[in-house]
């Protein structure tokens, strides 16, 4: 399971009084009237939304993937769109099409569900690839190119995919490319005894999910988007950034390292951390807690790291430990 390790729980009453640590709670805490006991998934939800990532829950079916995606869209007033990834699914189902219009004798647009601030993409990996490429612009360049027409997109602007594991039936590997936009993976794993007896009652006595109250909107969310990026990081944390993702680049387990995109949406992820702690500057802490499930899906593993049964994360863990923390 891949969690934020020493986090604690978003609540209005522990985060520093700041706007984005204060929005960030109120976000969190409607989040959290569904989702019983995963303040570590919410959080990395949060840190993703302020850093302007895109967000990957890769899991078992029915522990709350979609749920959750579906609840951080109704804590925000923005438009969702929700796309049911399908074999027969068309890339034109996502980015729209030209449609000839009669009267004006004229090719007219229409948008596809990639068009809104959030996007919930349900089961993205039981599309085909070529389905899976119609996100690729939309999430690194937040704009979309039909006919040789680019449209922009939204602000802000983030997909939330979930996925079953690849050796489920019906299942397409994601290509390295489209991983690569994502700022972080999470896992929901199974919930503990006492959230889940407490999900039977809430679940028993209605729909929690069509009781949340947005609690912020689109606008505002932009704005704190661009508070996030003030946020100072010195010298020795880019260095010590990068450090760690070329450190992945020659490990001997890994036959693919992170790219450089991993480095900076390390960064980005580890700004947004602070933010919602409170802080304007970034600490050695923020990227290290953040490494794993920044790094861990875009890496891929050698075939006798595969035999011995190591994995991603636990290579992102050794190469924490083998890389110096500064002022450590």
């Amino acid at each position: 399971m891949t969690t934020v390790e020493g986090s604690a729980s978003v609540t209005a009453q522990e985060a520093t009084t700041t706007p984005i640590a204060s929005q960030g709670a109120r976000i969190g805490e409607a989040i959290a009237s569904v989702i019983e006991g995963k303040p570590e998934a919410i959080r990395l939800a949060l840190v993703v939304l302020l850093a302007e990532g895109h967000l990957l829950i890769e899991d078992v079916p029915g522990v709350g993937k979609t749920m959750l995606a579906k609840s951080l869209a109704r804590a925000l007033d923005c438009t969702v769109r929700r796309i049911q990834f399908t074999p027969d699914l068309l890339p034109s189902d996502i980015t729209g099409v030209s449609v000839f219009d009669q009267e004006s004798r004229q090719f007219e647009f229409r948008p596809g569900a990639v068009f809104a601030n959030v996007v919930i993409g349900d089961e993205i990996n039981r599309a085909s690839p070529k389905t899976q490429s119609a996100l690729l612009e939309a999430m690194e360049e937040q704009q979309v190119t039909v006919d040789g027409s680019t449209y922009p997109l939204a602000t802000p602007f983030m997909v939330v995919a979930t996925q079953n594991p690849i050796e489920m039936e019906g299942t397409y590997p994601l290509p390295e490319a489209q991983r690569d936009r994502f700022m972080a993976r999470l896992s929901m794993g199974y919930p503990e005894r006492n959230a889940e007896i407490e999900m039977l009652s809430a679940q028993g006595a209605g729909r929690p999910l069509d009781d949340i109250v947005p609690v912020s909107k689109a606008a505002d969310v932009a704005e704190l988007i661009e508070q996030v990026r003030t946020v100072h990081v010195s010298p020795e944390v880019h260095r010590y950034a990068v450090e760690v993702v070329t450190a992945s680049r020659r490990h001997a387990d890994l036959r693919l390292g992170a790219s450089p995109r991993a480095t900076l949406h390390l960064v980005r992820a580890a700004k947004s951390s602070a933010a919602l702690e409170g802080r304007d500057y970034v600490i050695p802490d923020d990227v290290r807690t953040l490494a794993v499930p920044v790094l861990s899906h875009r890496l891929l593993l050698t075939a006798e790291a595969q035999i011995a049964r190591r994995t991603s994360s636990s290579v992102v863990e050794s190469i924490l430990d083998s890389v110096a923390i500064p002022g450590g």
